[in-house]
């Protein structure tokens, strides 16, 4: 699999599965670029990088100014990644205020980074967007009502963007990638709310299995996946893409 002549962003791309999605995209060829919220994250993320090349940005994702200096180089892949799960709480106990920073974050500055990069991908009448989805799209859970309904309407934006732009050359996907060792869910076991946060550290699937699986899905082997929403569980799948078979 090569992605060599490919220029591929990865929002949030400073640890966990951005880190490992960027390391996997730069192995197979593509020339990546990653945003981060700081320098002293930048510079982390170049250290665990070592010789592997990718070039970082200081954007916010919710800084809509930043991100339009940012895509003026255009893209072809955009992986959405970045994203927040809090406030973890009942919704008696959180703040309208973080509930809407929270869908800001996961649903809108991701629209918004699709909206930017399509100019570019239309021109050239190809371009693969893959949105980080989860199960919470699908599966409410306790404490999680931003989280979920953030990450519902992205998964009914993959949809529409397909439904727009699909014929045009544009490949969409959603990828829920699993319940993955992340700072992310550091939070969520302190938390205790939900069946997720009781989940054992040792049973957690490591980063590198959802960055092959968006590596992959960016081939032109996963054509014929454009416009759905998957679960990096699916046995099909993961057979596709190389991975090994869950236990």
């Amino acid at each position: 699999m090569t992605l060599a002549g490919q220029t591929a962003l990865v929002t949030g791309g400073n640890r966990g599965i951005g880190l490992a999605t960027v390391r996997a995209l730069a192995l197979a060829g593509a020339t990546v670029h990653f945003t981060a919220r700081s320098a002293a994250n930048i510079a982390a993320a170049q250290r665990a990088l070592g010789d592997i090349p990718a070039t970082g940005h200081l954007v916010n994702m919710n800084d809509r100014v930043a991100m339009t200096t940012l895509f003026e180089q255009g893209f072809d892949i955009l992986v959405n990644n970045a994203a927040t799960i809090g406030p973890i709480g009942r919704m008696l106990d959180i703040s309208v205020e973080d509930w809407a920073h929270n869908i800001d974050t996961n649903l809108t500055a991701a629209f918004h980074a699709i909206q930017l990069a399509l100019p570019a991908m239309l021109a050239k009448g190809a371009g693969t967007i893959i949105n980080i989805s989860s199960g919470a799209a699908h599966r409410p859970q306790e404490g999680w009502s931003a989280y979920c309904a953030g990450k519902a309407g992205l998964a009914r934006l993959t949809k529409s963007t397909h439904l727009e732009y699909g014929a045009q050359g544009i490949r969409v996907i959603g990828l829920a990638p699993g319940v993955v060792d992340t700072d992310m869910q550091g939070s969520i076991r302190a938390s205790g709310l939900n069946p997720v946060s009781q989940l054992p550290r040792a049973s957690l699937a490591p980063t590198d299995q959802p960055a092959r699986m968006i590596t992959w899905l960016c081939s032109p082997e996963a054509a014929d996946l454009a416009g759905q929403e998957l679960d990096i569980r699916q046995p099909e799948l993961r057979a596709r893409a190389d991975l090994p078979p869950l236990p």
